[in-house]
């Protein structure tokens, strides 16, 4: 994770990618539609047209995409595949970012080779995992998967909380963020960590679990019985014999959906937290 990116200087809405798209987002899915798109072109007699027979289904892609995505004259569309492609990709790299995937969603809908829409999603959803996109194919549709309000509850926990509470969420960001080795599990422990850290900070003590720290949480600032029962439930999961921080068994994989959920739960907890201590500082 670069410097910018530890340290802060880089917003959560950066880090996941939710109302832009950096340049290895953009290659890598034009890469993707290279391999399961373009290249399927076929040459006829040394030379690569669109009127072959053999180009037929890529044919009728170009069609699709002159008569209904980029409303163009269907004349204007060259038969050379030399041409087209040209067109395609100065379309594709200079378009705004939510066109680039109104433009990969388009694509996955209209070719029509077999098994293509599954293949392709499942392939465009590893990449947009792997670099932190907000979004995700959803029975073919883009969908997002991180809305502003969860955006806005990691930014206000990390930004007005002390150590180590804020130590234990950007760190739990960063282990979820990085896109050479993302670390779904140990996110989860430290979001986990985080809400520890800060219960056992506003009653001032660390001893107890955290169970038995809600309980007098419940009593010092008026936590509502049924948030205490769910996060008492939540941290279960987090902590039983098959979860995360006992076992860390290999055969269990922790997915980005489930790090990213307990961060954005674990922020909005601290946030009320604070908030409940704030306006009733002792309890009572």
């Amino acid at each position: 994770m670069k410097f910018s990116e530890r340290y802060g200087y880089q917003s959560v809405r950066d880090l996941i990618q939710l109302e832009s798209m950096d340049e290895p987002l953009r290659n890598g899915l034009w890469n993707l539609l290279q391999i399961y798109v373009w290249n399927t072109v076929k040459n006829s007699h040394h030379s690569h047209t669109l009127v072959s027979d053999g180009n037929r289904i890529i044919r009728a892609l170009c069609n699709k995409l002159w008569l209904n995505f980029f409303k163009h004259p269907l004349e204007t569309r060259s038969d050379s595949w030399k041409k087209v492609l040209s067109e395609l990709r100065e379309y594709f790299f200079s378009c705004a970012w939510y066109e680039v995937y109104d433009f990969v969603e388009f694509v996955a809908n209209n070719f029509e080779r077999y098994k293509f829409r599954e293949i392709f999603s499942e392939k465009c959803n590893l990449l947009l995992e792997r670099e932190v996109s907000a979004y995700r194919f959803v029975s073919g549709v883009i969908s997002r998967i991180t809305e502003n309000e969860q955006i806005d509850e990691v930014e206000k926990a990390i930004k007005t909380t002390s150590s180590p509470v804020r130590n234990h969420l950007k760190r739990s960001l960063e282990l979820l963020a990085s896109r050479t080795a993302p670390d779904y599990r140990n996110s989860i422990k430290e979001s986990i960590s985080a809400v520890e850290s800060l219960v056992a900070t506003s009653l001032g003590t660390d001893k107890g679990t955290l169970g038995q720290l809600l309980k007098r949480l419940e009593d010092k600032i008026g936590l509502h019985p049924a948030l205490k029962t769910a996060f008492s439930n939540l941290y279960g999961y987090a902590s039983d014999e098959g979860g995360i921080r006992h076992a860390l068994l290999e055969a269990e994989k922790v997915e980005f959906e489930e790090a990213q959920f307990l961060l954005v739960v674990c922020s909005a907890f601290v946030n009320y937290v604070q908030g409940k201590c704030v306006c009733n500082p002792n309890g009572g």
